[in-house]
């Protein structure tokens, strides 16, 4: 699959991601405001009802009052069938049959006007009909009903507000309400006059209420005749829980959402990463093509040169013939060696032989015979062996090969404007570790490509030159024994001023 079209798809999937998710956010902060506004308005109803059932309250107080208050008026009133003014008394109009017409009030208890008429006193009986006393029942039950409305409006409003709405009530009113309309959700509360001074309040209830729109406001007794001058305050501590946890429902989707899309953005990223790795496996092959073919010419060419007469004769020539059979031998075997070396490491097949190795002699050693190719390139190599103990436990094999290939990369991607210099130090660090440092003046590496250089088959753009061709191998080689063998490389680069690797190993406890 091209590049191109791995973007296209990418771009595709990303803007149908991103439009789903768009569609999710809008849908949810509309389901949001939608129960935000069902909640005001539940709330609000309920505190109508609140300042209805209280103003409700207040009248069966005042009905109750004047219930008590007539009770003798009600025995007197079915004794003589006349409207009775309460306590005062029984009053009795009449006129007499000369057309005088007199007002009687008889007073005292009413047992007393009870016993009255059970002794036969029938004073209704001469001067009222049965039509007149239900005029008059009816005039007397539309007086008390009046009596208790000019009650209510002159003196209900002089009453204190804890006895016309005290909290408890309040309180009850309210759960009651909000659990009619399904808003089992706490709340807090207080009373305050006009002036905004707080009256009576709930324990957990707040002044200032960090959202300010989560405080309810409803007017208590707005008909009093002086005006209203109380205010019921309800603010809900829990209401953000509440109305999300109404559309908990919606997590799920989003939760689905960003498992596709997290896994949408792997896969991206993983046919990048094959795509990347299979122009690596790509260049390998041609690399390899390259560097076995080269040999192969050689050896080739050899054997025709050993077929030719002139040639077996001369002991000279068939001594350099040998010469170069060997040399490209051991260089086919070595690129081989490195290519199955990788691949038994990446299986965990491999295994290695450790022992205590003199690292300043191995590196010494390494250093003498890399010299004659060093000079060969017009360049020079130096060795500074201060570590006073470098006995480390290694596989000798792996660590010369290990130092072999950062001396031969100096080689390789050395500067062409100034001669080649290498430099190999050893040091001590503590009491149990050896540092090895590998510096060259070469081409130096990219700071994006620090990252990379120790990958299979990664090779930095500077390094794809006409005469420089390789596996991308060897830095990954290096990497990999270093970590087997239990030690640490870095690396230090800067561009034409040159590369510095630093390998450190742990020194041997024997």
């Amino acid at each position: 699959m091209k590049k191109s079209t791995i973007w296209i798809l990418a771009v595709v999937m990303a803007i149908a991601f991103v439009g789903l998710l768009c569609i999710q956010i809008f849908y949810m902060r509309n389901i949001v405001q939608i129960r935000y506004e069902q909640f005001a308005q539940g709330v609000r109803q309920s505190l109508v009802a609140v300042s209805m059932r209280l103003e409700q309250d207040e009248t069966r107080h005042y009905l109750q009052e004047e219930v008590a208050q007539v009770q003798a008026s009600s025995l007197s009133e079915q004794l003589l069938g006349e409207t009775m003014p309460r306590q005062e008394g029984v009053k009795y109009s009449f006129t007499t049959s000369t057309g005088l017409e007199a007002d009687l009030t008889i007073k005292g208890n009413v047992s007393e006007i009870t016993q009255l008429r059970r002794a036969g006193g029938g004073l209704s009986a001469h001067y009222l009909s049965a039509q007149e006393a239900y005029r008059n029942r009816y005039l007397y039950q539309r007086g008390l009903l009046d009596d208790v409305i000019l009650n209510i409006i002159t003196k209900a409003s002089t009453r204190p507000v804890s006895e016309r709405a005290d909290s408890a009530t309040v309180a009850r009113y309210l759960r009651s309400e909000l659990d009619t309309l399904g808003l089992n959700v706490p709340f807090e509360f207080a009373v305050a006059n006009y002036a905004g001074t707080i009256l009576y309040k709930s324990p957990g209830f707040l002044a200032i209420p960090s959202d300010r729109g989560n405080m309810f406001v409803q007017t208590l007794f707005p008909n009093d005749s002086n005006g209203p001058a109380n205010y019921l305050k309800v603010y809900f501590p829990t209401k953000q829980d509440y109305i999300f946890s109404s559309i908990s429902f919606m997590v799920p989707a989003f939760a689905f959402t960003f498992i596709l899309l997290i896994i949408f953005v792997y896969t991206i990223i993983v046919a990048f990463r094959q795509k990347k790795l299979t122009e690596m496996k790509n260049d390998f092959i041609n690399n390899m093509t390259h560097e076995f073919k080269t040999p192969i010419s050689s050896i080739s060419l050899a054997a025709q040169m050993l077929n030719d007469q002139s040639v077996r004769k001369s002991p000279t020539m068939l001594q350099q013939i040998s010469t170069v059979i060997n040399d490209e031998t051991k260089r086919l075997r070595f690129q081989v060696e490195k290519v199955l070396q990788m691949s038994m490491f990446d299986r965990g097949r491999s295994s290695l032989k450790i022992e205590d190795v003199d690292a300043n002699a191995a590196i010494f050693n390494i250093v003498n015979t890399f010299k004659l190719k060093v000079e060969k390139y017009g360049g020079s190599i130096e060795a500074n062996l201060d570590a006073m103990n470098a006995i480390v436990e290694v596989d000798e094999m792996h660590f010369t090969n290990v130092i072999f290939n950062l001396l031969d990369n100096a080689v390789k991607y050395r500067s062409q404007e100034r001669p080649l210099r290498l430099q190999v130090n050893s040091r001590d660090i503590g009491e149990d570790s050896l540092e090895v440092t590998v510096a060259d003046n070469g081409i130096g590496i990219r700071r994006d490509d620090l990252k990379k250089i120790f990958e299979k088959f990664y090779r930095v753009n500077t390094g794809n030159r006409h005469d420089v061709k390789g596996f991308g191998l060897g830095l990954a080689y290096v990497r990999k024994m270093v970590d087997e063998l239990g030690g640490t490389i870095n690396v230090e680069s800067e561009i034409n001023v040159g590369t510095k690797f630093i390998i450190i190993l742990p020194l041997s406890k024997n």
